[in-house]
């Protein structure tokens, strides 16, 4: 966010900058979920509504995750929150304790560790590679667990690698999970519609069912649904844990907007075939990208499994321009050729961009022209 506004600061200067660093789709939102919210302003639905959401939006949601990953939650165990990020941060503020460790896999998304350290826990940081994926092991997974573990955050797809888990995979990990009673496991399924491996989306609990009592499932409607700005998000799991990440949000923000949950029900509600031409788009964007960036000089990008980012490793073209490390590569990129990105460091995977290909194939055309020119071609 503080590169896209300094994107900002430099386009109202006059200067030509293409701005790849914020994970916002271009797409607008569908026009029967702006009618719902329409509807319910004509119908005065402009009122508090309870803490933890309204009935209709949660039957929503819990038909929603019936139905796509036969999971059953009664409303007492859903929350509705402003947003994915703020219900993850309520999860945090109900259970880590000063000292508590959450493990997290590395490349993350920036907001976990921080939301650790505010509770004065302990983020342990997992780090996965390029060159197994970034995606950790079961292996690596056991050996981050300790008896002060009290949180495990799983992502995936994941921001910013792309990385997606296959089943069989999220059911190794689920194996160690199970291994350690004490530890709860975090989902963040938020690009869960954004994904094209053959075998798809997977949530751990499709496989280890097992984990139910112990697992919070966060998703919201702003990914799939080009719905950023609408601020929904949501978390199930086991009523005691969701009662306090509600006592958690009654001393915050009180209710998610009401207009918002009114067009999150049409959203999840409603017709499901608006999200495919998204994803479709993504996809060619993601083949595009990837092609491009691996015939720069110094980069080399995996091709990822879902979001719409893509996390070329740059430790070449940090050398050949004789930068110091990812930052001030990125601070180069926008400064000589006119390309807003965020450096992996951010992600806590060093040597590493990350450029968000939420926008259209015009300007990620001339991005990639941009950094060619300056970078060099391979």
């Amino acid at each position: 966010m503080a590169i896209t506004a300094r994107a900002a600061e430099l386009r109202s200067a006059g200067e030509d900058v293409i701005g790849l660093a914020a994970g916002e789709p271009d797409f607008e939102t569908p026009e029967h979920i702006k009618a719902a919210a329409t509807a319910a302003i004509a119908d005065g639905e402009t009122r508090y509504t309870p803490v933890d959401g309204t009935s209709a939006l949660k039957r929503a949601i819990a038909r929603k995750l019936d139905r796509d990953q036969g999971l059953r939650y009664a409303d007492a165990e859903i929350l509705v929150s402003s947003g994915a990020k703020h219900s993850i941060f309520n999860l945090v503020c109900a259970l880590v304790n000063r000292g508590d460790e959450v493990v997290i896999p590395a490349p993350y998304w920036v907001s976990y560790p921080d939301m650790v350290r505010l509770l004065d826990g302990v983020p342990v940081v997992v780090p996965a590679s390029q060159s197994q994926g970034f995606k950790i092991t079961p292996e690596q997974l056991e050996r981050a667990l300790t008896p002060r573990s009290r949180l495990v955050i799983l992502n995936s797809p994941g921001n910013p690698s792309g990385a997606v888990y296959s089943a069989d995979e999220l059911d190794a990990l689920g194996r160690v999970l199970e291994r350690h009673p004490h530890v709860v496991v975090l989902t963040d399924d938020i690009y869960e519609h954004i994904v094209w491996p053959p075998g798809g989306f997977h949530n751990i609990l499709e496989l280890r069912p097992g984990l139910s009592g112990r697992t919070v499932v966060v998703n919201g409607v702003s990914k799939g649904y080009a719905m950023t700005g609408w601020r929904i998000g949501y978390a199930a799991g086991p009523a005691p844990v969701i009662a306090a990440m509600r006592k958690v949000q009654s001393q915050s923000t009180s209710n998610p907007c009401s207009v918002s949950q009114a067009a999150a029900v049409a959203a999840l509600d409603g017709d499901q075939e608006c999200i495919e031409p998204m994803r479709r788009a993504f996809q060619e964007r993601h083949d595009f990208v990837v092609a491009r960036l691996n015939a720069i000089a110094g980069l080399h990008c995996l091709p990822s499994g879902g979001t719409f980012y893509a996390f070329p490793n740059a430790e070449g073209a940090i050398a050949a321009m004789q930068c110091k490390d990812d930052t001030a590569l990125a601070e180069r990129l926008l400064d000589a050729a006119g390309v807003a990105l965020v450096p992996g460091s951010a992600f806590g995977m060093p040597g590493h961009l990350r450029l968000s290909y939420a926008c259209g194939m015009d300007a990620l055309a001339d991005a990639m022209n941009r950094m060619e020119r300056l970078l060099g071609a391979a």
